[in-house]
Formats: structure tokens, sequence, C-alpha cells
């Protein structure tokens, strides 16, 4: 590889970083099986009702849409994924003490099942692995509820109050959680090389991490297999499958 190869020069500067923060979006879990939203193939734009499933007000007014949600979530292939080999290049970076901070937009705790430790990763958009009581806040484990529509109930009550359960998720026209996007800007804001990998950054505030730590000096590097709105202030651009390049440049 010559000196000029993109990978060749992000690895160089993986090697000479001490902070490096990660921001990954739904590109990264494609390789395990769990499809994108909003990509050709993308889970809303094969099946445009499906985003109602993820409309906050919807699901809480319209029974019929929470029955819909309950049935996709029974049958969703997060439940059957594994890490793949850009998951597990992440893990290989933190063991080497280097990854300052992991934010993710994803909801499916691949990151943590390919050996992460929780207090390293910052979910903005919160877990499907967990369900939550819109009236009182109760959070189970998802599985405990899909158990019950399993048995037969069609849209399951909080066993505390009667609420409203649904996904530990941020649905549209639901409030982020304020502390939670105030540490991953902390954590940008601390880097000295942050990598943007899968995600179509354009959805805020978590794209706001770019700009953030390239105000703060970090370098930029965005890992999409598609133009991102930001890839002008990048200081690399890579493109090809995550689970090639991603260990090709975290490897010591």
């Amino acid at each position: 590889m010559s000196s000029s190869d993109p990978i060749d020069r992000v690895k160089a500067w993986v090697a000479e970083a001490g902070r490096i923060v990660v921001l990954t979006g739904a590109g990264i879990s494609t390789e395990s099986g769990i499809p994108d939203f909003r990509g050709p193939q993308g889970v809303w734009t094969t099946d445009p009702a499906a985003e109602k499933q993820s409309t906050l007000q919807t699901y809480l007014a319209d029974p019929q849409v929470r029955q819909a949600a309950w049935r996709s979530r029974m049958a969703h292939p997060a439940w059957q994924a594994r890490p793949n080999r850009g998951h597990l290049a992440l893990v290989a970076l933190e063991q080497r003490g280097k990854l300052h901070a992991l934010i993710t937009q994803n909801i499916d705790e691949l990151h943590q099942l390919a050996g992460h430790a929780g207090a390293r990763v910052i979910e903005v958009h919160g877990t499907m692995r967990r369900a939550m009581c819109w009236g009182c806040g109760r959070r189970v484990p998802m599985q405990d509820v899909l158990a019950r529509v399993r048995a037969g109930e069609v849209d399951p009550a909080c066993e505390a109050c009667g609420g409203i359960l649904k996904s530990d998720t941020i649905s549209f026209g639901q409030a982020l959680v304020p502390a939670v996007i105030d540490r991953a800007m902390a954590a940008a804001g601390e880097a000295d090389l942050l990598l943007a990998v899968g995600s179509t950054l354009q959805v805020y505030p978590a794209a706001s991490v770019v700009p953030v730590a390239k105000a703060a000096g970090a370098r930029i590097v965005i890992m999409n297999n598609q133009p991102t709105p930001m890839d002008s202030i990048a200081d690399a651009l890579l493109r090809g499958p995550i689970g090639d390049v991603l260990p090709a440049i975290c490897a010591a």
C-alpha cells in the first residue's frame, strides 16, 4: 500500500490518536442482517406503513398500530443477529486503550454483545432490548413482554399501572434524553480522531458530534457507502464494506 492510500493514512492516524470517538449508524449492522431504515432495502423504504410504528403520537393513539408494532418486534432480525467484523474491530480498538467513547444511533446492542464495556457505549436512541411504560416509566426486559405477546396478548399493557408499553427507544416526536446527548457532545469535544461509521449523518442531534469534534481540532473520518452532508469537512472518506474497512484501520 502506498502512503497515498486512504486506508493506510487513516490507520496511521488511529495509531497516533489517544482519544478516538466513534459514531455508528445503521450501516454497521447491515452486515449482521439488520436492514437500515432509509437505504434501497430499508425498513421504511420497503414498507412505508412501518414508519407509523415509530411515530410516538400515532403509536399512543392507535391500538392497531401498536398491535402491528408488537408483531414486528417479535419478528425483528436483531434477535438472531450477531456482531460482525466491524463491531469486533471497534472492540479491538477499545482493547488497545484508544477508544474514548462509542456513540451509537443503533438500538440493537450489538456493540455490547461484541464485548464493549457498557460504560463506553452511549446509546442516543435507546435500546430495543428493553420495554418501557409510557405511563409510569417502568422498564422491563423486552423478551419478557414478547413472551406475553406469544402467549396471546396483542397489545400488552404495563403490569404495574396498566399504561401503554413501547420499546425503550426514541420515537419520532419523542424527546431525547438530555443527559445522554450532553454526554455524547462532551465526548466528541474531547476527541482527537472521530470515526463516523455507517451513518447518513442526517439525524440530529446525533450528527452534530461530527462538527463538534471538528471544532475541537479532531480529524474526521467518514465511512459510508453513500455521500453524506458532512463529507466536505472530513479529512478522509472511506468507501467499501464496513466489515472490510474497519478491521483494516483498527488493527494494531
